[in-house]
């Protein structure tokens, strides 16, 4: 069924991000700021977390577990899942894989060009399951590390060679956390030193407050907030421009359709300018009249400026008007 982008209802959207950055400086505290987590403790490091930032969590030893642990009823209390690390989710699905079959593996314990392949589709399917049938927010954190790009060193996410892309494709945010001075940030857009995703009005680099007494642990709760928010009233604008297109189409056409001799003709030429056009409206209603003129066997007449009846020779002449 064709839908119209109109009809979209953003304001209750889930978020697919990635919190990438270097080991203890607070991904993991960061991913449980989002809406009431559930903590994928896939690398048992909850004792690395202060107490007071903890939340419920499974520490699941292979694949299967957490297959296992993410139904429906076992979720349904909570609002966001949030992986804890990517890399160590990858690496537990790698020997999934390989014992499913030998053929993803090599000698060496390490995954196959099949087994990457195999991977990246269970990695999407996993993150489908839980976008779009668990309906969860979904918060992975992966560890960074640094790649020379010749004079210059870059960040990447620790993962398994191939997965990388199959990683950042389903996301709708993606930031490095890095500290600047005194400060923590989260960078959401792109620049010599990362890859990041920001969408939505989302971009550049955001700070990250300071944790302490008082301080709630609630900075990816009201960015997730902020970017439905900033969807909401894109929506609200679009939907406002189509509706403002549809009422110039509405009025063009009447006045194309109105025309049926050279005066009914330059008399629309003033009607069209004065319609108030939004979108396309203005090529589409020029467009039409265009045909219309051509249509009703009119030229305008450069030295006149108006419309005419064509001469007899009416295919070497432009029926077209300048400026409609």
């Amino acid at each position: 069924m064709i839908r119209n982008p109109n009809e979209i209802q953003e304001g209750a959207k889930k978020i697919r991000m990635l919190i990438a950055g270097y080991p203890g400086i607070g991904k993991s505290t960061l991913a449980l700021s989002a809406p009431n987590p559930l903590h994928i403790d896939v690398d048992f490091g909850i004792d690395r977390i202060e107490p007071q930032y903890r939340k419920p969590y499974i520490q699941p030893k292979s694949y299967d577990e957490i297959l296992e642990d993410l139904t429906p009823i076992n979720v349904q209390g909570f609002d966001t899942l949030a992986f804890d690390t990517g890399g160590k989710l990858i690496s537990l699905m790698s020997q999934w894989a390989i014992r499913q079959d030998p053929k993803y593996g090599q000698k060496d314990g390490s995954l196959s060009l099949k087994g990457y392949g195999f991977i990246g589709r269970e990695f999407q399917r996993l993150m489908d399951y839980c976008f779009y049938e668990l309906d969860k927010h979904i918060v992975f954190v992966f560890h960074a590390i640094e790649e020379k790009d010749g004079d210059n060193t870059r960040l990447r996410i620790k993962v398994e060679g191939q997965t990388k892309n199959n990683v950042w494709e389903p996301m709708d945010l993606g930031g490095f956390v890095e500290i600047q001075g005194n400060n923590r940030t989260i960078g959401f857009s792109n620049c010599e030193r990362y890859f990041a995703k920001g969408t939505r009005g989302i971009h550049g680099v955001w700070k990250i407050p300071e944790l302490g007494p008082g301080k709630p642990n609630d900075f990816l709760t009201k960015l997730f907030a902020e970017y439905n928010a900033l969807s909401a009233a894109e929506v609200a604008r679009n939907a406002e421009e189509r509706a403002a297109y549809e009422a110039a189409m509405a009025e063009g056409r009447e006045i194309v359709d109105s025309v049926t001799d050279a005066d009914s003709a330059n008399a629309a030429m003033s009607k069209i300018k004065a319609v108030k056009h939004a979108l396309t409206s203005q090529k589409e209603v020029n467009a039409a009249f265009n045909a219309k003129v051509k249509e009703c066997g009119l030229f305008y007449d450069k030295v006149l400026k108006k419309y005419t009846p064509a001469p007899p020779d009416e295919k070497k002449v432009d029926t077209s008007c300048p400026g409609t």
